[in-house]
Parts: C-alpha cells; structure tokens; sequence
C-alpha cells in the first residue's frame, strides 16, 4: 500500500527524522493559511499524487509570496498531473502540500527495500540526489552505497558510519547522518514497510540534515498489525477495478492488454500471462482469485473481468487443488448465465474432477472454448481475442 508524501513525512516525524515545515491543503485558501503561519518568503507547493517524476511534469512549484502560493494551489488542485508513472490519463491532484522553502546546500539519495536475493532490508545512499535512482544505477553504479542489515541484530552504528563517511559526510553531520538511518530503519521494520525512499535528502547551508521527500510503502499482508496505516489509505489513487477486487480478497491488477485472465495462484497467474504474450497476445490483467476459489468468488471474478471494456476475451485458467474443478466449473456457468459473459471463454481445468468439470462445461448450454494444455488454452484465447475463433 502507498501512502502520500505528507502522510510519510507525518509518520517520519514521529520517528524523529527531520521534515520541512509544512501543511496539506485542499483548497487554495487552505494553502494560503499555512503559508502565512509558515512565515517567510520562499515556500514550495507539491501535488499530492502517488507517482514519481511530479517535478518534471509541473507538480512541484517554487512560490516567492503568500499571494503566489495561492496562485499556485489554484491551478494546481484539480489538475491533471501527466508523469511517466501515471500513463497518458494523468492523475486528477486533490491535495496540495505547501512547504518552507529550504537554504540547499547538497542533494544526497537515501533509501531503503528488502533484498529478496539476500532476504534482508538493504540500505542505499548515493551522493547523486535529486536524480532518479534508476538513472543512478544505470549510468553510475558505483555510486550507489549499500548496507545489508542482519534482521537479528538490526542496524548498528557501524553500518550507518560506514554509509555517511561514503557520503562524503564530515563532523557534526556524521553524526545527524547516523541518527537519521537509525530511525529510517526502525520506522522500516516498526511498521512492516516495503519500501522506504528519500530523494532528495538535503544538507541545508545550516548544516542540517532535512529528509526534502518522503516515499513510503507498506506490506499490504502485514496491515492487520497496523490500522493507523490502513487508514491512510486514497482509494481515489487506485484503479476502481482493483479497488473493487480487494472487497473480496481478489488479487487484481489492471494491464493494458485485451485477454481477461482468471488464474488460482500468483505463479500459475505469472506464466499464464507470459504464455499469452508467447503466441502473441497482451493480457488484460492479472487476476489470482486464491488457492481456494469458490463459485461466489469466481462469480466476482468475472463481473470484475467484465467491467474493463479493454477486453476481448477470457482465458480461465484453474489447477483444482484444494478446491475441485467442478465446483469451479459450477461457478463458471453460473457466472455466465448470471452475468451475460459476451465475450469468448477459453477454459483450461485441471486437477481433483477435471474430467466431471469438462463435461459440466460442455453439456452446458453455453458457448464455452474448451482447451486440453495451457499452451492451447492460451493459442485460442489469443485467437479469440483477434475475432478469429
């Protein structure tokens, strides 16, 4: 789960990590208030959308009066912000965050995600901020710093010195840098995060250490231990699809593709997709309704399918495992008949009564592809899908 900017700097100060001052704002009168208790006359005005690259595409604004940020806020709130991580429909901004603007002497990175190759939390500095950290590895490699923290023991000052010496850092601010890491990493593990990111983390030209943005993620399977997190989260950032799909424990994601897929579990999911792509189509989505799907869940499954008009086909693709593929061939038809399915189903069952499921299908009075592997589940549908079945 993702969170906003200001609601990761909300959390960062509970932790004690240095933020800008500042307040979220829906309206530009709002915005103009908080300048005005801020003070001064350099203030920043950042729109509060979860996507990078908001600089580049006019969603972070310097304003030099109170006058300004109100402007500012006007045009900002409401706006379309197109980035490349929003695709070509933007993201509509309803909230703006308006900061003190900051004497910067130094833009630094700091980061921090689990390492699945060496199952720790892995801590990232490069003295290369305010630059995208993919563009870092690519170009310049070495530059990014790397600590591995044992789970069992946690960071240790030594890991943080080590990284801050890295950095170039020297006398008081060896001491912020430590500080800082230590308290990114235990908000990290505190809060089961996935993935916690700083870019730009500044040195001001007072000598401090301020955390200038603020990214987080959060497990969504360890939300149970955290309600203050799930209440934070903006269904209005979400696809409505996928967010439709999580009222019913359906791991959904929306793809740009024209094959619907219906899978149980994330690996048969993954190369179910892959396999489409192989004989040359583009799935619509990835769509796990569980180790255990029922008839209701396979009944929202498909109205769930349904409602995306990008698609052109179905490929239902089901291992009976612990559940049996007749009682999911029940939901398929019932969901059918209920739903009024126009478009082509390919079906592919296998496992505990694929045989019972296969004859319920076809002495059905519906229109159902039947297929005998994956590969020709996933040849028809591509067909399918062309209008050539």
């Amino acid at each position: 789960m993702k969170v906003h900017e200001y609601q990761a700097k909300e959390l960062f100060k509970q932790y004690g990590i240095p933020v800008p001052r500042g307040g979220v704002a829906e309206t530009p009168e709002e915005a103009k208030r908080i300048a005005e208790e801020l003070g001064g006359n350099l203030f920043v005005v950042k729109a509060q959308v979860h996507a990078g690259g908001r600089g580049k595409a006019g969603g972070v604004k310097l304003a030099r009066s109170v006058e300004e940020v109100y402007e500012v806020a006007k045009n900002m709130i409401g706006m379309k912000l197109v980035t490349h991580q929003t695709g070509p429909e933007g993201k509509l901004v309803r909230k703006v965050l308006v900061e003190e603007g900051l004497n910067i002497e130094k833009e630094l990175y700091m980061g921090m995600v689990i390492d699945r190759s060496t199952e720790r939390p892995v801590l990232m500095v490069s003295a290369e901020g305010g630059v995208e950290i993919e563009e870092v590895a690519a170009r310049s490699p070495e530059k990014i710093l790397k600590a591995y923290i044992d789970p069992a023991l946690g960071i240790v000052p030594f890991y943080a010195r080590k990284l801050a010496y890295g950095l170039g850092l020297t006398g008081d601010l060896v001491k912020k840098a430590i500080e800082f890491m230590m308290a990114l990493y235990r908000l990290f593990i505190e809060k089961d995060a996935s993935l916690a990111e700083i870019n730009p983390l500044v040195i001001t030209k007072e000598g401090n250490l301020i955390a200038l943005d603020a990214k987080l993620n959060f497990d969504d399977n360890a939300l149970y231990r955290h309600p203050e997190i799930a209440e934070l989260r903006d269904i209005y950032e979400e696809d409505p699809l996928e967010v439709e799909a999580s009222k019913y424990d359906l791991n959904y994601i929306k793809l740009d593709g024209t094959i619907g897929c219906m899978v149980n579990g994330a690996g048969l999911a993954m190369a179910t997709m892959d396999i489409i792509k192989l004989y040359g189509g583009e799935p619509a989505n990835f769509l796990d309704v569980g180790g255990a799907a029922s008839s209701e869940s396979v009944k929202n499954a498909f109205r769930i399918l349904m409602s995306d008009p990008a698609v052109k086909a179905v490929f239902i693709n089901i291992f009976g495992g612990i559940v049996r593929c007749d009682r999911v061939a029940e939901g398929i038809i019932n969901a059918a008949k209920e739903l009024e399915v126009k478009v082509p189903m390919v079906i592919r069952l296998e496992g505990t009564n694929r045989d019972v499921a296969m004859d319920m299908l076809k002495n059905s009075e519906l229109k159902f592809i039947l297929a005998d592997s994956m590969a020709d589940g996933a040849e028809k549908a591509v067909k399918a899908a062309r209008g050539e079945i």
